[in-house]
């Protein structure tokens, strides 16, 4: 079995930084894609970034371009928004996808680490 475990949430003020990581456990797998979403209250788990571990190809919400940079384990948070407040989710993808944008195509995940932007 494979186990995701996110690290790095807090609370941080708009404008900071946060970098959240996500480690893999358990059975090895080679990931096809690693992805981040993202959950606020009442609202559905949403897209953030992915990233394509054979060919780097990296994909980016409009709300977060040119904010977040996603690596194979982290992601990078910079200029952060109180609308950035969510629950974030890694999560690993082990057969190919276009985009890696959608979180049904997904097979593994985390439990999810709380980001919290104060304004």
């Amino acid at each position: 079995q494979v186990q995701l475990a996110e690290s790095g949430g807090g609370l941080v003020q708009a404008g900071g930084s946060l970098r959240l990581s996500c480690t893999a456990s358990g059975r090895t797998f080679s990931s096809y894609a690693m992805g981040w979403f993202r959950q606020a209250p009442g609202k559905e788990r949403e897209f953030v970034a992915s990233i394509r571990s054979r060919d780097g190809r990296t994909y980016y919400a409009d709300s977060v371009k040119g904010r977040i940079t996603i690596s194979i384990d982290t992601l990078q948070m910079n200029s952060l928004k109180p609308e950035d407040t969510a629950v974030y989710y890694c999560a690993a993808r082990t057969s190919f996808c276009l985009l890696c944008t959608n979180p049904d195509e997904y097979d593994y995940w985390g439990q999810g680490t709380q980001v919290t932007v104060s304004s």
